[in-house]
């Protein structure tokens, strides 16, 4: 190894392969030039390692303000701040309709940020929530009524809402389920007398594109959306360590694929039906009935928020549906052989049928045109698991899930995906292992819930072992609804049986997370570029006040939000 520096040809020297004996015969200035660069790699290197602590510590830093950001948002909103904005949501559903309030501050002026949106909290830290009963369908005989109905809930939102921010807070009211059963007529008649009477009593801005019954797959993405926004999906890329995706932006100048943050997919079980959407950022050919593209950036132009979202709806694919189609196919197909084979199975207590999906020694029974089977639970979980796998509707088709609908493909090494409703109460209610989803361990519960026999059960539930809002029912179809949810996700929906980044939630950030998060979110959109023109306005000393009047107007008319020629959104939401 040959030193040398800039220093007299006397302080130059070089060391041997096995120069180490002369290394002890180096004279002083060898010795301190030896010493000097000891001295400047150890500073190097603890230099290295103190700055990656140190960024290490506030890329965690980050992301807990984040997290906490998010927990903590319980504070009063202060409704004295005249920055603060406000939006109201209604969601009429098949049981009652709820209403949402929420605000934001003012956007930061960065078209590439979207709004902080955040539900309003009254002057006792509460969510402005409130829900009334029965659900608006059930009006579709008297459409003069809906609005007298829905009144308390908008004078709710009125009494929050500061006086002055009434005629710039838009008002949404968005039916679902119940009002999609109902003939159009009916539909068009409820949303007239809507239309018709809120203006003459409410200042809110509501317009004709305010009211309107939403289909399945808006609720889909709008659900998407909210927990999206809540994970902070939609943020920029901060830290080395999060995880990425490569995403080719559809309708973008620029054919490179670009990386940004990874959102999650979701699943969500219901009582009737499941649905699962979740970002397909490479470029598939997906039915157009199936995908919804849309831009939540501010801007049309600007493709940094174009997202395609897959999602599908299954009716019939629900907990509870599911349970009622298994027990019409029992009772027909036990029926059909007694008739056949001259059997007795299920005609009496003493014969019942053995069903394998209720826990050990239950008795249950079927009720059917004024005939009645008599069941018994034999708490078989793989078997239950054999017997309901002709429910998925499978093909033989690749690329498909339930029903034999096509499924984009999933990268499981690099997804993540939050299971709501049934795939949390299957896990934890009764088995206590909500959180993290792992098969084998769920699997490994699920069989020993449904061989314990039904006296212990029923014990353990009188000594308050399970969640407190877990019931007899819940105990009761446990086996069934685990075997059914394990069948979904890893037949139906093709998951493997490894697959670990499955959460299972109820609350994501201790909150509640629902699609009208989402739905407000999509339809504010535009609303930063209003601040944006603004201070460009301002600082240019145009005259603002006729520009703010004629662009509210198209904004909140629906111009914007229903699609300027620039923003076809492919698959219409």
């Amino acid at each position: 190894i040959g030193i040398s520096c800039l220093f007299p040809a006397s302080w130059h020297f070089s060391i041997s392969p096995v120069g180490c004996p002369r290394i002890l015969n180096t004279n002083l200035r060898q010795i301190i030039v030896i010493s000097i660069l000891a001295a400047a790699v150890s500073l190097l290197y603890f230099s290295v390692v103190i700055i990656r602590n140190k960024y290490g510590r506030l890329s965690r830093d980050k992301k807990f303000q984040r997290y906490l950001a998010r927990v903590t948002d319980t504070e009063a909103t202060d409704t004295n701040n005249p920055n603060v904005h406000y939006g109201i949501v209604v969601d009429c559903g098949s049981s009652g309709s709820r209403i949402f309030v929420y605000c934001w501050p003012r956007h930061n002026g960065n078209p590439h940020d979207l709004l902080d949106i955040r539900q309003m909290r009254d002057k006792n830290r509460k969510p402005v929530v409130m829900k009334i009963k029965p659900g608006i369908s059930e009006f579709a005989t008297s459409p003069e009524k809906v609005s007298d109905y829905i009144s308390p809930l908008l004078n709710f939102a009125a009494e929050h809402v500061p006086r002055a921010k009434h005629k710039e807070t838009p008002l949404y009211i968005l039916c679902t389920a119940g009002m999609r059963i109902l003939p159009e007529s009916q539909q068009k008649a409820i949303l007239e007398d809507l239309l018709t009477d809120i203006p003459v009593h409410f200042d809110f801005l509501f317009s004709d594109s305010h009211a309107e019954v939403i289909s399945g797959k808006q609720e889909g993405v709008y659900a998407w959306i909210g927990i999206n926004f809540v994970l902070g999906r939609f943020e920029h890329i901060e830290d080395d360590d999060e995880a990425v995706v490569e995403v080719n932006i559809p309708g973008s100048e620029s054919s490179k694929a670009i990386l940004r943050k990874r959102t999650a997919g979701i699943l969500d079980m219901g009582g009737v039906s499941t649905q699962i959407a979740y970002e397909v950022p490479k470029t598939e050919e997906v039915a157009k009935n199936l995908l919804a593209e849309f831009n939540l950036g501010c801007d049309v132009h600007q493709t940094e928020h174009v997202y395609r979202v897959y999602v599908a709806t299954f009716l019939g694919f629900g907990g509870n549906a599911a349970r009622q189609r298994y027990e019409d196919r029992i009772f027909a197909s036990t029926v059909q052989k007694n008739r056949l084979l001259g059997k007795q199975t299920g005609l009496t207590p003493d014969t019942p049928y053995l069903d394998p999906c209720l826990p050990l020694d239950i008795k249950d029974e079927i009720q059917q045109n004024g005939q009645t089977l008599y069941l018994r639970g034999t708490g078989d979980f793989d078997l239950c698991r054999e017997t309901i796998q002709p429910f998925m509707n499978k093909t033989n088709e690749t690329q498909t899930s339930l029903n034999g609908v096509y499924q984009p493909p999933i990268h499981f090494q690099n997804s993540e995906f939050y299971g709501f409703s049934e795939f949390y109460y299957c896990t934890e209610d009764v088995l206590r292992m909500g959180g993290d989803y792992s098969a084998a361990a769920f699997t490994r519960a699920a069989k020993d819930y449904c061989a314990t026999k039904w006296s212990i059960l029923r014990e353990r539930f009188d000594r308050g072992l399970y969640a407190s809002h877990a019931d007899l029912h819940r105990l009761k179809y446990q086996c069934f609804k685990s075997a059914w949810m394990f069948e979904v996700f890893h037949r139906g929906f093709s998951f493997p049986v490894n697959y670990r980044n499955l959460k299972t939630a109820l609350q994501v950030y201790d909150k509640e997370v629902q699609w009208t998060l989402g739905a407000i979110l999509y339809r504010t959109r535009f609303l930063p570029l209003r601040d944006i023109q603004q201070e460009t306005f301002r600082a240019s000393h145009a005259h603002w006040r006729g520009f703010s009047f004629v662009y509210n107007h198209y904004l909140f008319s629906g111009c914007f939000l229903d699609g300027l020629p620039s923003q076809k959104i492919a698959g219409t939401l």
